[in-house]
């Protein structure tokens, strides 16, 4: 407007001449040159001077003065809208930082970083540091330090400062509490070229030989919603330490018999129920988590994302791999933030699985005292096989100590973890309604695991599992802990022996680009032979019981192997609204028994694909 109001005044101030000269025409006008004063016979200056420029009045000289005041004001403003070009080109700039600074972050939304990351300014990769120009100041963005993530597997060990935790935008406060939900729906596709008949998690063990039929000439395909999963973090303090409220459920609870006829109606179930509190160096946990005998990504893991269960689409993962969910209460040390010292006490079950032959002479075992992997359902009730294994007599709790190691070597992040775990196992020896007495043995385990970063974005996965009675911890493989052993006489007591199982995989996750990762895993299984020549059959021809001996069923398996692979792009992500991701497993799966029978298939093998599409909450 200023500018606009200057140029009328010089148009005004231009004309300005013209009007004086008319002016002078006119006689008795205002602006009357002057004239021959007729006292003195002599003329005005003007008269003298006919080239001399006109007198200026002194409205004229007011009108130049404001001229060249507006005039100098519209050159400055020219120059400040110069200015005002340049830092809309900068903020042009800071906009592309931010919007690749979006990006970066949008890699965190997946799974929350542990709250022990501590908050520091740093420059995002793949953002251009900014030109320096006079007048401005540089700008940093203050992120929470981080790897890239396939699926959110990042921090070291759980300082679980919610502080430091990147904000969800779904998280809302209740008090001092505050709630974050999470999850994620999953559409699967999975393909098997036998029938397996386990649902979207694979039963190892239960591989159909080629003349197991019909089950050894059918293939299966089928889509399944229920690994879709829901959560709610809960972050807090209290008495000066970080307490963690966690939940966690998916849809793979009891199968009602019709589950896939009409309704599809799948049952939710508990994964995870947990309360942790850190304060200082010492951390407490009590509630259902993920067993310390699951290896760990990072530290001594206490949330899901820093577990170590494969990117598998099988919801029973990956044949090696030892884990468990379970009720238990451990106490953790942190003495650096590089080194962690666990000790747990975990929910117990003496499992034989559905594989070991029991003794029937002189004394028959009452198979109701040990898990033999055989479910409450229908089917089972039916053929009088069911049992409760809530009723297994437990004797004592496993015990588990775990120490964890996470140096940095050359800027590449290395985790390096040992646990050992102690077992107790009883039974008691009946004949009709007399109980002659208890045996109890123990069992243990030991386990090296580790990961690290060979170059950036490409890390290697190591397991190794060496157990006598740790069989259980080996997911899904009927691997029992012991077998029972006959008694020596009617009056004397029945026996166990450990089994000794090895277990261990091998693999690595490549995050290629920020959207894009390929992974690969092999695993394998080992399980020892162990029986006694007699204590089955009859007097008359007694016969071996126990595992593995000759004559044993095909399902006594001497080992079991997968090797996978599989890619996991991701469509789009965005921190505020979540991300789309297709998840993909290619599997060759093979069990080898200890015996083959005459003319029969020497082990059995099948191939598996699964595809997934996976939304994410933020």
């Amino acid at each position: 407007m200023r500018l606009f109001l200057g140029c009328i005044m010089a148009v005004a101030l231009a004309l300005s001449p013209a009007m004086a000269g008319a002016n002078d025409s006119r006689s008795g006008g205002s602006g009357d040159a002057k004239t021959v004063d007729p006292t003195t016979n002599s003329t005005s200056e003007a008269a003298a001077k006919p080239d001399a420029e006109p007198a200026k009045t002194s409205v004229e000289s007011e009108l130049e003065e404001l001229r060249d005041l507006l005039l100098t004001q519209a050159q400055e403003l020219e120059a400040q809208s110069e200015q005002l070009k340049q830092q809309q080109q900068q903020m042009q700039m800071l906009e592309e930082r931010l919007n690749v600074a979006d990006a970066a972050l949008a890699k965190l939304a997946a799974a929350p970083a542990p709250l022990s990351a501590p908050a520091s300014s740093a420059t995002i990769s793949g953002i251009p540091a900014a030109a320096p120009t006079s007048g401005t100041a540089s700008v940093s963005i203050p992120i929470a330090s981080a790897a890239p993530i396939p699926e959110a597997k990042l921090g070291p060990q759980q300082a679980q400062k919610a502080e430091t935790a990147p904000p969800s935008p779904l998280s809302f406060n209740i008090g001092s509490a505050r709630f974050t939900p999470g999850g994620f729906a999953d559409l699967t596709n999975f393909f098997r070229s036998k029938d397996l008949g386990s649902g979207i998690g694979s039963t190892f063990s239960s591989v159909p030989f080629n003349n197991a039929l019909p089950l050894g000439a059918l293939t299966e395909d089928h889509f399944s919603l229920q690994n879709s999963r829901i959560s709610l973090r809960v972050d807090s303090t209290v008495a000066g330490g970080n307490v963690i409220g966690y939940v966690e459920s998916d849809f793979l609870g009891f199968t009602n018999d019709n589950l896939n006829v009409t309704s599809n109606s799948n049952t939710l179930r508990m994964r995870l129920y947990f309360v942790d509190y850190r304060r200082g160096k010492w951390e407490i946990l009590g509630g259902q988590d993920w067993s310390m005998v699951t290896p760990s990504r990072t530290g001594i893991a206490v949330m899901p994302a820093d577990v170590f269960n494969t990117q598998d689409m099988d919801t029973n993962y990956n044949v090696g791999l030892t884990w468990e969910r379970t009720p238990q209460f451990r106490l953790i040390f942190h003495p650096s933030d590089t080194v962690a010292l666990g000790f747990g006490i975990e929910n117990p079950q003496q499992y034989t699985g559905s594989a070991v032959t029991f003794p029937t002479l002189p004394i028959a075992f009452t198979n109701t005292q040990v898990n033999t992997g055989t479910s409450l359902n229908s089917a089972a009730i039916g053929t009088g096989t069911a049992v409760n294994n809530l009723a297994t007599p437990d004797v004592a709790p496993d015990l588990i100590a775990k120490v964890a190691f996470d140096p940095k070597v050359s800027g590449h992040g290395i985790h390096l973890e040992a646990y050992g775990l102690f077992r107790t196992f009883k039974i008691d020896t009946f004949t009709g309604t007399t109980n002659l007495g208890t045996t109890t043995i123990h069992g243990g385990a030991g386990s090296f695991n580790s990961n690290f970063e060979i170059f950036k974005n490409f890390k290697i996965f190591e397991t190794a599992f060496f157990s006598s009675g740790g069989g259980r911890e080996i997911g899904n493989t009927n691997v029992p802990d012991f077998i029972v052993t006959p008694a020596a006489s009617a009056t004397s007591l029945l026996g166990l022996s450990p089994v000794h199982s090895d277990a261990g995989m091998l693999g690595f996750e490549y995050q290629t680009t920020p959207k894009f990762m390929v992974y690969g895993y092999y695993g394998y299984v080992y399980v020892g032979k162990d029986f006694t020549v007699n204590g089955c059959g009859t007097a008359a021809a007694p016969a071996p019981c126990g595992y593995g001996f000759p004559g044993s069923a095909n399902s006594n398996d001497r080992s079991v192997d997968e090797p996978t692979i599989g890619f996991i792009p991701t469509f789009w992500r965005n921190p505020n609204y979540g991300a789309l991701s297709l998840i993909t497993q290619f599997s060759y799966l093979n069990r080898d028994p200890w015996v083959v029978a005459p003319g029969a298939p020497k082990n059995a093998h099948l191939g598996m694909a699964y595809i997934d599409l996976r939304y994410t909450l933020p």
